[in-house]
């Protein structure tokens, strides 16, 4: 059996306003909560209290997104950064000038 392998290049990663993107979509979430959470008793009358908790679950999986891509962006600002300097350095030559 013969292993896997790429026949092409992997492309690059689409990249857009992802923190505004995940803090859109934590908002979104903790406002459905907030909706939803007036109707607790026809929910848990139906025993559907879990449309209740999904919402929140959500939202406090969207914080530690926010966490994450902000962390991200941060990392891919200073690589970029850093790149750019190093680039710098190598324009200039060794006589500094």
């Amino acid at each position: 059996m013969e292993k896997w392998t790429p026949k092409h290049e992997a492309p690059e990663p689409l990249e857009g306003p992802v923190v505004a993107t995940v803090t859109g979509g934590t908002i979104l979430w903790f406002v459905l909560f907030l909706v939803q959470l007036p109707f607790y008793g026809w929910f848990d009358d139906r025993g559907h209290t879990w449309w209740i908790w999904t919402p929140l679950a959500g939202a406090g999986l969207g914080l530690i997104g926010i966490w994450y891509v902000r962390g991200r962006e941060a990392a891919l600002t200073r690589e970029a950064a850093r790149a750019h300097a190093g680039a710098g350095d190598a324009e200039t030559g060794p006589s500094g000038g």
